[in-house]
């Protein structure tokens, strides 16, 4: 398998050299022709992330493998203007079956800062879509990926690794969606306008909460992130006026004193009689008054509650990511040994139609034997012979050569393709005293028809 798989990622480069080595969609295409070209490779897939830039390719045949990633990081470093030292110190490569193996690590989610998130598996997925419409995916890549896909898909169903929230902000939903039965008919206050509060705005809108206001100490922050994300914006100031209307509470500002005391909660809570709300503090210092979690119908859960919650959710799902190791290595097996047997097809179709030409070429001899009137049994006889012959002189080469070098293990792995036991041969042939195959016992009934017809006498 001439495969290899080439790049960075959060773990190798810093995000400096990660934003100068990405490819911009609209460069990719462009990007891949100029890479075979280039680098004098068959095939080519780039996948090109906020934490990772890959290049998946086919080596022309021949190739040194280790000789061909050098030569990839060196077109990769020259095509983004960066020195071919600096990419190489950031850089790794992998070859052959790791190589697919780690291609299906990423797709799995296995490799990404966040273990087991899923969007990779999609970013996967256009990457290869583009690179075929770009002309780069041939025979090997245009089978391999397809496999790689089906394997991640069965590490998505065959085990939790994407199921627990791994990040503060999903966690906080989470919450929610355990709290309360249906999300699409809660309204969510979110205090702060930073990214914390925009990831949780993202996560709240997915889950089904239609109803979003995002209060912040500027309204013009508060406005432009409520514009993307179709929510109202409001002052901090009003938020005692939006308290009692709010089923989900979430904070996350750079206050150093509290915004909420438990006396605006309490007041709320009277007018919302007592239905439960959920508040969730993420900010430190809190941003939340830590009496507001003595008040009954107030579920108040602060960062440390939901970094252990994330904490265990993480061990979660490193347990998992060792069965999708295990399910992984049983794809790539299986994916490698299916090769080998296409490999294999091949010969067996080269050999089938060398040794119909053989029987092609001894038939047309001995029916141009029996035309000029020879005997049908020596014609029958020779034409046993010469098909059987012809097909033997090749691996009775070979065989002969390996003997003479000392190549035991060749004749060994013979013995079993020929399907022979070559001791048992020998004494049969010592027994019988012969030197040449005796004739087929299977080509009786031909001889008896042609002597019947009287084919060939004078």
């Amino acid at each position: 398998m001439n495969l290899i798989a080439l790049g960075i990622n959060h773990n190798s480069a810093a995000v400096e050299v990660r934003e100068r080595v990405a490819f911009a969609p609209e460069q990719v295409s462009e990007a891949l022709v100029h890479a075979c070209a280039t680098a004098e490779l068959d095939e080519a897939v780039v996948l090109s992330t906020c934490n990772r830039t890959e290049i998946y390719a086919v080596a022309r045949e021949g190739s040194v493998l280790a000789d061909k990633s050098a030569q990839v990081i060196a077109w990769m470093a020259n095509y983004h203007h960066l020195s071919v030292d600096e990419l190489r110190a950031a850089a790794y490569h992998h070859e052959a079956e790791d190589a697919l193996r780690h291609l299906v690590q990423v797709a799995a989610g296995l490799d990404s800062m966040v273990l087991g998130e899923p969007q990779i598996f999609g970013q996967l997925k256009s990457a290869f879509a583009v690179a075929s419409e770009a002309g780069t995916v041939g025979t090997e890549l245009g089978r391999l990926f397809p496999r790689v896909f089906s394997i991640a898909k069965k590490v998505r169903t065959d085990t939790a690794i994407g199921e627990n929230p791994v990040s503060v902000a999903y966690a906080a939903v989470d919450l929610a969606s355990h709290i309360f039965t249906d999300l699409s008919e809660c309204n969510a206050l979110l205090v702060g306008a930073g990214e914390t509060i925009e990831l949780v705005t993202r996560h709240l809108i997915e889950a089904g909460v239609n109803n979003v206001t995002i209060a912040n100490r500027t309204l013009g922050r508060a406005r432009e992130l409520a514009q993307r994300f179709g929510a109202d914006a409001i002052l901090l100031a009003d938020i005692p006026d939006q308290l009692p209307t709010s089923d989900i509470v979430i904070t996350a500002t750079g206050s150093q004193l509290p915004i909420l005391g438990k006396g605006a909660v309490e007041q709320a809570i009277r007018k919302r009689k007592h239905r439960p709300i959920l508040m969730v503090d993420i900010a430190v210092p809190r941003d939340i008054e830590s009496q507001v979690g003595e008040l009954r119908d107030v579920y108040l859960y602060t960062v440390d509650d939901l970094r252990q919650i994330v904490e265990q959710n993480m061990r979660s799902r490193q347990h998992e990511a060792r069965k999708a190791d295990d399910i992984i290595l049983l794809g790539v097996q299986a994916y490698c040994e299916e090769r080998r047997s296409l490999a294999a097809v091949d010969l067996v179709k080269a050999y089938r139609q060398s040794a119909e030409q053989v029987r092609e070429q001894e038939l047309e001899r001995a029916l141009a034997s029996l035309e000029r009137g020879d005997d049908p049994v020596k014609v029958v006889t020779q034409l046993s012979r010469g098909i059987t012959n012809k097909l033997i002189h090749a691996p009775t080469k070979g065989l002969k050569q390996a003997s003479a070098e000392g190549r035991q293990d060749v004749l060994a792995h013979a013995q079993g393709l020929l399907g022979i036991e070559l001791q048992q041969a020998m004494e049969a042939v010592a027994q019988e005293g012969i030197d040449e195959p005796p004739v087929s016992a299977s080509i009786t009934p031909i001889l008896r028809a042609a002597e019947k017809s009287g084919r060939g006498r004078q």
